[in-house]
């Protein structure tokens, strides 16, 4: 599998769309917008460029054009509700380099630039935005552009946001790199749960092993068996939260050798135990 191209319609003519989200499955692409998303309901993985994080509800990402993205959500009833989501995409040619560069504007040019490594923002920031983006949604013409200003007020002034990938990540443009990357996340995401050894993952970027090893963390900006343990440990964490299962099964189920492996791995993590992080929830 690749990263896929997704080309953005827009309905009305313009350099704005938000909707509704609508599509669950996760997929790995990538496109030359910005993308704006408030997940309003359900939660899961989300996975932009070299970050892996668990997400709930109210959490909302700015990314910038063609970083390598997918939310993966946790259907416990194989179904997700209605409107469980909005997503904005903009050009940054819609807003022009004429309005960018007024002085007015500097806090926007910083905020654009900062999204080049995914911006994830306060659960108050998102409630303060959930009504601009809805606004979005119903509103055409000036209200609606009224809302996007209002919603770049509310990003900017943000003071609890926190950078996604990594200071290393450097995403490429170049094709043969990025589908390598790309074959490698989807491997590692669809299997993760199973032994993965070097060899097989170097087998997959048809690398060896060793200079498998070194383009991996120049491009990831984080080692293999670093990453891949991030993953499990991220769904390890959802399982302690939502279900009752068994520490020792959801450590199978997430991949883990053995139970003294993955309280090493979690603790190193997530600063506590498997049962200390499930008791935070109880």
């Amino acid at each position: 599998m690749v990263a896929e191209l997704e080309k953005i319609s827009y309905d009305d003519g313009g350099g704005f769309r938000a909707a509704y989200i609508k599509e669950t499955n996760g997929f790995w692409h990538f496109h030359p917008e910005y993308e704006l998303v408030l997940n309003l309901k359900g939660n899961g993985t989300r996975i932009v460029g070299d970050s892996v994080e668990l997400f709930d509800y109210y959490d909302m990402v700015l990314i910038a054009g063609n970083i390598p993205h997918s939310w993966n959500y946790y259907k416990s009833s194989g179904t997700l509700p209605e409107k469980h989501g909005i997503m904005v995409h903009f050009k940054l040619s819609s807003l022009g380099e004429a309005l960018l560069s007024q002085h007015e504007m500097h806090c926007v040019r910083d905020l654009l630039t900062d999204s080049e490594r995914g911006i994830v923002f306060s659960v108050e920031d998102a409630g303060k935005a959930e009504g601009h983006l809805v606004g979005m949604i119903n509103n055409k013409g000036i209200d609606k552009m009224i809302d996007f200003f209002n919603l770049l007020r509310i990003l900017c002034s943000s003071d609890k946001k926190a950078f996604l990938c990594s200071e290393n990540y450097k995403h490429s443009f170049d094709e043969r790199g990025n589908k390598r990357m790309t074959e490698v996340y989807n491997y590692i995401r669809e299997n993760y749960f199973k032994p993965i050894s070097l060899e097989r993952i170097s087998e997959i970027a048809r690398m060896s092993p060793f200079a498998f090893s070194r383009y991996f963390k120049k491009n990831c900006g984080a080692g293999f068996v670093e990453y891949l343990n991030r993953v499990r440990t991220n769904k390890a964490c959802y399982l302690l939260r939502e279900t009752e299962y068994q520490v020792h099964d959801i450590a199978i189920e997430c991949g883990f050798a053995s139970i003294s492996n993955f309280n090493k791995q979690f603790r190193k993590s997530e600063g506590l135990s498997p049962r200390d992080y499930r008791a935070q929830f109880k």
